[in-house]
């Protein structure tokens, strides 16, 4: 069994900064894709940043220049750092990683954390 664990969300004022902690946990061998998503309230989950073991990011339009994913595969762990924080960043960020097992390859998820940006 795998878990993913989130945490760093919170209240910050437009233009603030808040860095998003993941953690995988369990029975892993390897992980490929890490990445965060988000789900503003009443849309669609999207794809915000991902990066691969080797270290190559990609990044929704709307947060280039803004938000930094970085991983420490030693310790399984992904994070975010977003700066100049809008108001339209307010969603629930989810962590997901692409985790193999001794018995399987597969997406996992965490339970997401909240961010709201407001003055």
């Amino acid at each position: 069994q795998v878990q993913l664990v989130e945490s760093g969300g919170g209240l910050v004022q437009p233009g603030g900064s808040l860095r998003l902690s993941c953690a995988a946990s369990g029975s892993i061998v390897s992980i490929d894709f890490m990445a965060w998503y988000r789900q503003p309230p009443g849309k669609q989950r999207e794809l915000v940043a991902r990066i691969t073991s080797g270290g190559s990011t990609d990044y929704a339009d709307s947060v280039k220049g803004r938000f930094t994913i970085s991983r420490l595969n030693a310790q399984n762990r992904v994070y975010l750092q977003m700066n100049s924080l809008k108001p339209e960043d307010t969603a629930v960020y989810y962590c997901s990683a692409v985790v193999t097992t001794a018995v399987l390859r597969a997406p996992y998820w965490g339970q997401g954390t909240q961010v709201t940006v407001s003055s």
